[in-house]
């Protein structure tokens, strides 16, 4: 695959960042793209390593070799034509996925992994300047009717490829436009959305219907759906967690989705009373992964008197760590685009307490320092060290901590069993709940998960359902591309 001595020739090469102080001042995307001779090389580092463990890396398992090949080679065409037959929607992994897949490369073993994650950015935005990407629309209709709830990425997915087997699809959505979390959770700078419209239009014209601002079981009635023939539940893991401590309902404390959501609609043009703001303010972001990441940096946006995060977990090492060997994922630090752009970070603090004025206001919180202790079979123990208790001033604090898991509207409507997490109980055998004809994928399943893991379960429910439907499909199964005419 690729230039047999590519990896001995070619240092990898990642995309550069616009200046700090340039991109700070907007919300649009900053990275600076190499030149397509630069990508050719990128491409030609893939090495013929006999076992391509990236496959198994990837939750789509993407024919990464084969179409790194195709770069290297010049033919961009058919990249494109490998990388859509197992991702339908490699421009929000090229931006957004955390590239497992890299970290399963074998040249990962003795020197930097190749560049995959840009290489698939690459093709798919070469496919739609060339023209490539065009609707397919199916030959003929099954007569089956098929209501996907959610226009998240596993959602879409599982429309996409529903229709593509010939069933009606119709997907519902609670907001206003399409998208799920990529919508209105994702900031502009890390996702521009007409990226998102103009794949919503290829799916579109393929003929797959969509309803915005339909809630289903609050304002569209769940008896609506049992006019079709299957039902595919795919609303993700929307209840934030909350942080049960004094304070935590005085002004100041917001939820980071609330707060990231406001500030996309504000870009997109949108009506917003009472924005929560960060400017002139010190902010404090509870939580250190990639929606804490996206608040540090809408906060440097906003023009915030200072940035500080805390995580309550340890702060990981420099290089992968001995408990996450090759290939796995590894334990290892993480420093985005986001908090370079200014942010004190702090490891193994807690938060204790939400200091208000006489009027309600957010003004301090206090923390302690803790570890954790480690007994092998026993849960994780935390504890807060004495001596270590700090008042932070603080006017805005931001909690990004994650999801607990999916709303319970319509399990609880439609009578599907969830498990201890709140998750609508689906195997991944059959992605099928304890109501035959209704299924349920992505967040909604598995609990809070990355984009390309809710791709990756659209596609595998959308061919449960349609066997399901008729008895059999010749829809793709993981890692078998479903490729389209060229």
């Amino acid at each position: 695959m690729g230039k047999v001595t590519g990896f001995k020739e070619f240092e990898r090469k990642d995309e550069t960042y616009k200046p700090v102080k340039e991109r700070v001042t907007n919300y649009d995307e900053f990275t600076q793209p190499l030149n397509e001779a630069e990508i050719t090389k990128q491409g030609s580092r893939c090495m013929d390593c006999g076992i391509p463990f990236c496959h198994s890396g990837c939750p789509l398992g993407n024919l990464i070799p084969d179409f790194n090949h195709m770069v290297h080679q010049g033919e961009w065409k058919k990249a494109s034509w490998i990388l859509h037959s197992t991702n339908n929607f490699p421009e929000f992994t090229g931006r957004l996925c955390p590239a497992p897949c890299e970290q399963a490369c074998v040249l990962g073993l003795i020197d930097d992994p190749i560049s995959i994650e840009n290489i698939e950015k690459n093709i798919v935005e070469r496919a739609f300047k060339e023209g490539w990407v065009v609707p397919q629309i199916p030959n003929k209709r099954t007569g089956k009717k098929i209501a996907v709830v959610g226009s998240g990425p596993a959602g879409l997915a599982a429309a996409q490829q529903l229709n593509r087997a010939g069933h009606t699809v119709t997907v519902f959505e609670r907001d206003d436009e399409l998208g799920g979390l990529l919508r209105y959770g994702i900031p502009n700078f890390k996702l521009e959305k007409g990226i998102i419209d103009r794949r919503i239009d290829i799916l579109e014209k393929e003929g797959i219907k969509f309803k915005t601002n339909a809630n289903v079981g609050v304002n569209y009635p769940i008896e609506k759906l049992k006019k079709f023939n299957a039902i595919v539940l795919c609303g993700g893991a929307t209840q934030k967690r909350g942080l049960p401590i004094e304070g935590a309902d005085s002004e100041g404390v917001v939820q980071a989705m609330d707060f990231l959501t406001q500030q996309t609609k504000v870009v997109l043009g949108k009506e917003v009373k009472d924005q929560v703001l960060a400017t002139d303010k010190h902010v404090i972001v509870i939580g250190g992964g990639d929606t804490g990441s996206d608040c540090v940096g809408t906060s440097n946006r906003h023009g915030a008197k200072s940035v500080t995060n805390f995580e309550i977990m340890p702060k990981p090492p420099g290089h992968r760590s001995p408990s996450t060997p090759w290939p796995y994922w590894p334990l290892q630090l993480k420093t985005s685009s986001s908090h370079k752009e200014g942010c004190d970070r702090n490891w193994l603090i807690n938060t204790k307490e939400f200091i208000t004025n006489e009027k309600g206001e957010l003004t301090a919180l206090k923390t302690v320092n803790v570890e954790w202790k480690m007994v092998p079979g026993q849960r994780p123990e935390l504890i807060e060290l004495e001596g270590t208790e700090k008042t932070w001033p603080c006017d805005l604090a931001l909690l990004a901590l994650g999801f607990t898991g999916p709303e319970a509207i319509l399990s609880d409507q439609l009578g599907i069993e969830t498990d201890f997490r709140s998750n609508y109980k689906a195997t991944t055998v059959a992605y099928q709940t304890n109501i035959p004809k209704i299924f349920t994928a992505g967040d909604m399943r598995r609990g809070q998960s990355l984009i390309v893991w809710a791709i990756s379960e659209g596609r595998e429910a959308a061919r449960k359902v349609d066997e399901y439907l008729m008895g059999y499909s010749n829809l793709p199964t993981k890692g078998n591309g479903d490729l389209p005419a060229m």
